[in-house]
């Protein structure tokens, strides 16, 4: 495709922040950049239903999240459900590399989140990517 946009893999984002200002300018930024928020959430439990019941191609989560369980544990679900999960964290856990796509580093500008997003689409995608500032990537074999 020469001039048109590449089909995005990534369409429909759960955000799962617990703090309600990130939150909110996650879900604007990623509403302006043109993905479906399926919903934004501050918990695990809230979070799981949400799989339950809606597809989601990409979980936007942080490590710290409110209730008893944590966004590594939302990863370890995620994982097992194929779903690609994008940290968004002040401090990356030990193990992200094998929970997460990527991990955007706190604090990040819209700029950076738009840049980690489309990291893990071309990733996803299966095209070479070079990580953008503030973001790691873990690559992972493409969809089949």
């Amino acid at each position: 495709m020469l001039f048109g946009k590449r089909k995005r893999i990534v369409k429909r984002i759960l955000i799962v922040e617990d703090e309600p200002l990130t939150a909110f300018d996650n879900e604007n930024m990623l509403t302006d950049a043109g993905y479906q928020v399926v919903a934004t959430l501050d918990t695990y439990g809230d979070a799981i239903e949400t799989l339950d019941e809606e597809q989601v191609d990409l979980i936007l989560c942080d490590v710290r999240l409110n209730g008893d369980r944590t966004g590594i544990d939302l990863a370890r679900e995620a994982k097992e459900r194929g779903i690609p999960v994008l940290f968004s964290t002040g401090m990356a856990p030990d193990n992200v590399a094998e929970l997460a796509v990527a991990c955007l580093m706190k604090p990040y500008t819209e700029r950076m989140l738009r840049g980690a997003l489309d990291a893990v689409e071309n990733m996803l995608a299966g095209r070479k990517v070079r990580p953008p500032k503030g973001v790691l990537l873990f690559p992972t074999d493409p969809p089949a």
